[in-house]
């Protein structure tokens, strides 16, 4: 699905338009590094808008920077550095646009994946982003702006020795990240699979492990979100290769606080505003997902 890093086409872009804004770094600069971020030779510089600001929460606009929950093990989207410190990708990236845009700085805080959403509800974070897939069950506990549109993917060993089929799955060992929706896909089949002939189940916290796993043929398959899969098939030396087709494609969404329609309405004209300008879709080019593009953002689609 993805080249890493991929050249980002020369564009033409107007600086966005904002009556009381001022010039702010280019997205990525503070957390990405000059190696991954969207240069400045493609791109102007986001200018803050003053209106998306004052509908930031105040702990936001007092320390002028968004705490932001990431699960850092999650290539291309969000991961580590060669630091091991510093969180870099493609949600990265876009987000430290979005900020720009609110004219407030970004902080990544690395977390396990299924306690973001936990913290952003007890204010430990402001927001979520980690590729979070929006669905009922999240909606219900947080409010979520969309940004991408990705599905699920199956990885297995090159030329699939298991012989596995996506469609039967029982007695299969099958790898993935606790948390996702993978892993209630993976729970759900394994309960229509017969007592003698279970699912055996190998989950990992890190997205790294779960791919290692595939990798040293301790799993028959692996399933994650499609960006991810496609990434670890291409870096793993043809010794990966896709089973199927993308599938249940739904969108990613900034995960945030139930009480903060206005933090949401906010993230929502940002987003929409960098689309206008190309920062958006620049970012998505120079991570190959130009085909996870929306057209609109919406606040719990």
């Amino acid at each position: 699905m993805m080249s890493r890093l991929a050249a980002v086409t020369a564009l033409s872009l107007s600086l966005l338009l904002a009556a009381c804004g001022t010039p702010v770094a280019l997205p990525g600069a503070a957390s990405a590094g000059a190696s991954t971020s969207v240069q400045s030779s493609t791109l102007p510089a986001v200018q803050a808008d003053a209106a998306l600001t004052a509908k930031l929460p105040q702990r936001v606009r007092d320390s002028k920077k968004i705490l932001i929950g990431v699960d850092a093990t999650y290539k291309p989207n969000e991961y580590l550095d060669a630091d091991g410190k510093t969180v870099i990708g493609m949600s990265v990236e876009l987000f430290d646009a979005v900020a720009a845009r609110l004219g407030v700085k970004t902080e990544w805080q690395p977390s396990a994946f299924d306690q973001i959403i936990i913290g952003v509800q007890a204010k430990k974070y402001d927001v979520g982003v980690s590729s979070f897939t929006i669905n009922a069950d999240r909606k219900k506990a947080v409010t979520m702006v969309s940004y991408l549109s990705a599905g699920s993917l199956w990885a297995v060993a090159k030329g699939n020795p298991k012989k596995v089929d996506v469609t039967s799955l029982c007695g299969m060992t099958i790898t993935y990240q606790t948390g996702t929706v993978q892993d209630d896909e993976i729970k759900a089949t394994d309960e229509k699979c017969p007592p003698d002939k279970k699912i055996k189940k190998l989950p990992f916290q890190d997205q790294g492990e779960v791919n290692n796993a595939i990798m040293t043929n301790r799993a028959d398959a692996m399933t994650a979100d499609s960006p991810i899969t496609a990434f670890a098939i291409k870096q793993s030396g043809g010794k990966l290769e896709a089973l199927g087709d993308v599938y249940d494609a739904a969108p990613y969404g900034i995960v945030v606080p139930n009480d903060q329609a206005d933090f949401a309405a906010a993230l929502q004209q940002a987003l929409t505003d960098i689309k206008k300008s190309g920062h958006y879709d620049a970012v998505l080019a120079k991570y190959g997902i130009e085909k996870g593009a929306v057209a609109t953002f919406e606040v719990n689609p």
